[in-house]
C-alpha cells in the first residue's frame, strides 16, 4: 500500500488515517506487540504534528506519506509549523522531568520504531519498522 495525502490539523481526521494505515499494516506480517507499538507511534506522531507543529491551526495541514509492504513500513508525518530541534527535547525519564509531560511522545516513537529520522527543521518525522522474523 502506498499513501500520499494531507489532512486538516484535526485529531479526528488523524484517527481516520491511522485506522486506514493500521488496516494495511495489520495484514503485513507484524506481530501483536509490534502492531501496538506502531499504532502508538502513529498516534504520537500525528498528535505532535497537530498540537505542537500546527498548533491546531485550521489553515495548516498534516502531510502523510506511507509505503507498507509485507514485513516493512515507512511512514512520514510532516506538519506546516515553525519546526523545532528534536535533539533539544528534554529527556522525560530524567528525575527532574518526571513531572513534566513533554518529550514522552518522541520517547515512545523512538522506542517502538527501528529508525526515526527528523528533517525539515523538525517538521517531518520518518518512521521505519521491519517485522521481527519471529512474527512472520
Amino acid at each position: 500500500m502506498e499513501l500520499d495525502t494531507a489532512i486538516a490539523s484535526s485529531l479526528s481526521q488523524s484517527r481516520v488515517v491511522i485506522e486506514q494505515l493500521m488496516d494495511a499494516i495489520g495484514v503485513s506480517g507484524f506481530g501483536e506487540g509490534e502492531l501496538f507499538g506502531i499504532k502508538l507511534s502513529l498516534e504520537e506522531a500525528f498528535a505532535n504534528a497537530i498540537k505542537h507543529g500546527n498548533r491546531f491551526d485550521p489553515e495548516k495541514q498534516v502531510h502523510i506519506q506511507a509505503r507498507i509492504t509485507p514485513g516493512h513500513l515507512e511512514i512520514t508525518v510532516r506538519d506546516e509549523g515553525d519546526g523545532y530541534c528534536p535533539d533539544c527535547v528534554a529527556d522525560p525519564t530524567a528525575p527532574c522531568n518526571l513531572e513534566h509531560p513533554g518529550g514522552r511522545g518522541l520517547l515512545l516513537i523512538r522506542a517502538y520504531m527501528d529508525e526515526v529520522i527528523h528533517s525539515d527543521e523538525g517538521r517531518s518525522v520518518r518512521m521505519i519498522k521491519t517485522a521481527a522474523t519471529s512474527t512472520q
